[in-house]
């Protein structure tokens, strides 16, 4: 498909109710207010086409950004890209989820984790401390800086509550992530857990819910899950 067949295809998928509801979230026009099962339908379409990919994650549009990240080829993106995505990811989906998820996949996941985590741009901080919580979903721990996890740990420790809103969700979710994929961790993210306690972020005019760190890992525990790794962070 082209370019505009796929921008057709969008279009048509849309809904007013799921435009209502991405609005509440945050996103901005353009969009069409696609769902992501819809949105995965179409990958097959764009997937082995890598230049179409980019061209949609430029348009803009939400729906044909968030398309892109689950279209494209990780190891084929250069950073100097993976740096123009991070810019316009404007809101949580977009950086949370399609450029964090391609950039934990790409050959410059880490490199550009610890730079965007320390930025003052609250997305491009969320980009980073997002791609860091993905990157330990897929990675083997013989390969993990377990050091530089536990500092993160306790920067999220001391940290956490004086940070900005959607950055606080997702130093919460890092808390997540090493408590139920890095074994060697698991006691000590549960006591950073139990020692942040609940995170207070505002979900604006949503039914969205903070995960209590402390609850998730243990939850993940009780049913002997912890470390098992995931094939893909991207969905």
């Amino acid at each position: 498909m082209t370019y505009e067949e796929i921008m057709g295809q969008l279009s048509k998928l849309g809904s007013e109710q799921t435009k209502k509801i991405y609005m509440n979230h945050g996103v901005k026009e353009p969009y069409f207010g696609v769902k992501i099962g819809d949105l995965k339908k179409l990958v097959k379409y764009v997937k082995k086409d890598q230049e179409l990919a980019l061209q949609l994650y430029d348009s803009g549009n939400h729906d044909a950004m968030y398309l892109a990240g689950l279209s494209i080829n990780p190891k084929l993106l250069s950073k100097e890209t993976l740096q123009e995505w991070v810019k316009k990811a404007y809101w949580y989906l977009i950086a949370e989820y399609t450029v964090a998820g391609v950039t934990a996949e790409s050959n410059f996941a880490l490199e550009l984790a610890r730079e965007w985590m320390h930025s003052e741009d609250e997305m491009v901080a969320v980009c980073g401390w997002s791609t860091y919580s993905n990157y330990l979903s897929i990675t083997p721990d013989d390969i993990l800086d377990i050091t530089e996890i536990k500092e993160l740990l306790l920067q999220v420790k001391m940290t956490i509550h004086s940070e900005k809103n959607r950055v606080r969700y997702v130093m919460n979710g890092f808390v997540i992530s090493v408590g139920t994929y890095v074994p060697e961790l698991t006691e000590e993210a549960k006591n950073v857990a139990r020692y942040i306690g609940k995170v207070h972020v505002n979900v604006g005019n949503t039914a969205c819910k903070v995960p209590v760190a402390l609850d998730y890992i243990e939850k993940v525990e009780s049913k002997n899950r912890v470390g098992m790794k995931r094939k893909t962070c991207i969905c």
